[in-house]
């Protein structure tokens, strides 16, 4: 009796082992699925004539390559920022000197006068 109840419990452990197998192949599917849209949706957003339009499935390359390709360009844009700031920062700080002097000057004039 014993063996019986030992091989009940083993059959039913392998049922729920191949349940629990069959709903993880359907998950990992799934999250493949996923994956592949959001690797379409990605080079649609990046690039809208290189995703979609030729019916091939991105590549995680292609993919890798255009988030690269963004980011940087998104460095080259912010490097840019920062020369435009100092180069703004240079000539506002010229300008104030070259309006207190012209003060200076008004103020000796009017001296003068």
């Amino acid at each position: 009796q014993a063996e019986e109840e030992l091989k009940a419990a083993w059959s039913q452990q392998l049922q729920e082992m191949g349940h629990r197998e069959r709903l993880l192949r359907s998950e990992l599917q799934r999250a493949g699925e996923q994956l592949e849209s959001f690797k379409t949706r990605v080079m649609q957003v990046c690039s809208p004539s290189a995703a979609g339009s030729t019916g091939k499935a991105v590549t995680e390359q292609q993919v890798i390559e255009k988030v690269r390709q963004i980011s940087d360009e998104n460095q080259q844009s912010h490097e840019r920022e920062k020369s435009l700031q100092k180069e703004l920062s240079s000539k506002l700080a010229k300008e104030e000197e070259v309006s207190a002097n012209i003060e200076v000057f008004k103020n000796s004039l009017q001296k003068l006068q």
